[in-house]
């Protein structure tokens, strides 16, 4: 069956000589395949091997974006208190295009790598190659042929990956390409025919200094486009529109980290307790209960709930250790001597493949996890969205080592409530924005743009500006809230009554709860929305009543149990 592919996450390790390429794959489950097979091309013939899902996982939770803010009361009178050898370049490359040889694509490499088995192939034509992936199984798209037509015009290869007889999608697994030369890309114009609108691409990249894209632009959002007050849930309609805008053209990527590598926690990713030679010989009972001991699964001690903590075990035990039909999978591995005498004791065999397939799945991508964060002192995380229509170009990437840190990890505004209902924001950037009545997040001009800034990232030096929207929208923020009449010794009292505009009495905050993250403060916060020096003075009245202060703290509490939000 057809299978769309809903994200790719690459994360790329940028050594001295060489470049790996550590590829996770998201598909559309719902399409139910029991099969799995896709097609990169490559410039040079890699070395293969098993990646690190759990690298994945804790590289995608230490740099996620999170946007939260900080809440502020004014006084209005109340008391609101994997090792891997090089690759080499191969023989008998294809001269591209149509003219190629008579005798289709040479197959320069085949090797089983975890649950894939993958065939190399150079030359032959468009045709040829299609041919060649029908004749093995692979499903044909014939808007496949004239992409792989601009490849081979190119001389690339092609790496062909399948899941192994008997393996199913439930085995998907990370994969790992290292190649002798420091060239990070990543092949988008094949990923079109199966890619969806506005797919996700994240790109990472362990390094000595920060990456950035080589020939597509580099885009800075504009932050006042983002719903603060939900979290910053419309995150991907505004990375989408702003990679869209003028100067990007569809081709553009947004820096969401670019810091040291030790914000990846190493939980997880390997132990030294983890021994794959513990399972030959074994008898099959002890299997499960040898992994809980070495840590490769945990017990819930509120429910009892028992699970693996490697997301390649289930697969790899469905594979050797089959749940019997009509038994419930966790009761079979909570209890297997309850079932010894339906153990498939065919699949398990000595344990022996068990404990080879251990090893080269879970064991050793760990180590190597390990050891290239202990390696590269910086991670870059870049974030886009491209439609198949704008899958024309492979983004390339290289180190900028002059370039800042960047840090969206903790991106926290404050949400400033002023004596009369109405909110103040003060974005991590500074900008202030006026929300009457402490409603939702205000259009402020239906012209403002999406993007704040776009440019050319060079290998050395400063940002090439193309596009530079920063004072337009000072502007268009300044027009909108002088119109409310904020700040009110700039632009009147605004609205009759105090309910329109800001109070001239706004006085300094009283109480303060942090929501949507964690640690300290970025930007502009705390008194910077204030006009008179930061100190401002009380309300001469509290609007509120006596009960102004248990709303005050009840709002708080409330607002608490949302700490966690975050995209």
């Amino acid at each position: 069956m057809p299978v769309d592919q809903t994200g790719e996450n690459i994360l790329f390790a940028m050594g001295d000589g060489y470049t790996e390429a550590h590829i996770q794959i998201q598909y559309d489950p719902t399409t139910e395949a029991s099969q799995f097979a896709w097609v990169v091309p490559l410039t040079l013939v890699p070395t293969f091997s098993v990646g690190s899902q759990r690298l994945f996982d804790n590289v995608l939770a230490g740099t996620v974006p999170a946007y939260g803010f900080n809440f502020q009361f004014d006084d209005c009178g109340g008391d609101a208190s994997d090792s891997n050898a090089g690759g080499s370049d191969p023989t008998g490359a294809g001269d591209g295009g149509e003219t190629g040889s008579d005798t289709g694509p040479t197959v320069v490499l085949e090797q089983t790598v975890g649950a894939f088995d993958i065939t190399v192939l150079s030359g032959g034509t468009a045709d040829e190659v299609m041919d060649w992936l029908g004749a093995n199984g692979y499903q044909q798209d014939p808007n496949a042929e004239p992409i792989l037509a601009e490849y081979l015009a190119e001389n690339y290869l092609f790496a062909a990956f399948k899941l192994t007889n008997g393996a199913d999608t439930a085995e998907i697994h990370p994969i790992t390409l290292r190649f002798e030369t420091e060239e990070a890309c990543v092949p988008l114009r094949l990923t079109r025919i199966a890619a969806v609108e506005d797919m996700e691409v994240r790109t990472f990249f362990l390094a000595d200094s920060r990456v950035v894209p080589q020939n597509y632009k580099h885009v800075v959002i504009n932050p006042v486009k983002l719903d603060w007050p939900n979290f910053a849930a419309n995150y991907k309609e505004v990375i989408t529109l702003a990679v869209d805008a003028f100067g990007a053209e569809g081709k553009a990527f947004v820096t969401e980290y670019a810091g040291t590598s030790q914000v990846v926690a190493a939980d997880g990713i390997f132990s030294d307790s983890w021994d794959s030679a513990a399972f030959a010989n074994l008898p099959v009972v002890d299997v499960v209960d040898t992994l809980y001991a070495q840590g490769l699964g945990a017990c819930d001690d509120f429910d009892g709930q028992c699970s693996f903590t490697h997301a390649l075990l289930p697969g790899l035990l469905a594979s050797f250790l089959p749940v019997p039909d009509g038994v419930d999978s966790t009761e079979f591995y909570a209890c297997l001597t309850c079932f010894e005498d339906q153990i498939d004791l065919e699949a398990w065999g000595d344990g022996t493949a068990f404990a080879a397939a251990m090893e080269q799945r879970i064991v050793e991508p760990g180590r190597h996890a390990r050891d290239l964060l202990a390696l590269f002192p910086t991670l870059t995380r870049m974030y886009t969205t491209i439609s198949p229509a704008e899958m024309t170009a492979d983004p390339f990437f290289w180190e900028n080592p002059k370039l800042p840190e960047v840090d969206l990890t903790q991106s926290l505004a404050t949400r400033r409530i002023l004596c009369n209902g109405d909110a103040l924001w003060t974005l991590p950037d500074g900008r202030e924005v006026y929300v009457p009545n402490d409603g939702s997040w205000p259009v402020i001009n239906e012209e403002m743009p999406w993007e704040q800034e776009v440019a050319e990232m060079p290998n050395s030096g400063a940002p090439l500006s193309l596009v530079d929207n920063g004072t337009l929208i000072d502007t268009q923020v300044a027009a909108y809230n002088c119109a409310l009449g904020w700040p009110a010794n700039l632009c009147g009292s605004g609205a009759d009554g105090g309910t329109g505009g800001p109070s001239s009495e706004t006085g300094g905050p009283s109480t303060s709860d942090t929501l949507g993250g964690s640690g300290e403060e970025s930007g502009g916060s705390g008194s910077a929305g204030l006009e008179d020096g930061g100190s401002g003075c009380g309300c001469t009245t509290d609007s509120r009543g006596p009960m102004g202060a248990l709303w005050a703290l009840a709002l708080v509490a409330v607002r608490r149990r949302q700490r966690s939000h975050s995209i």
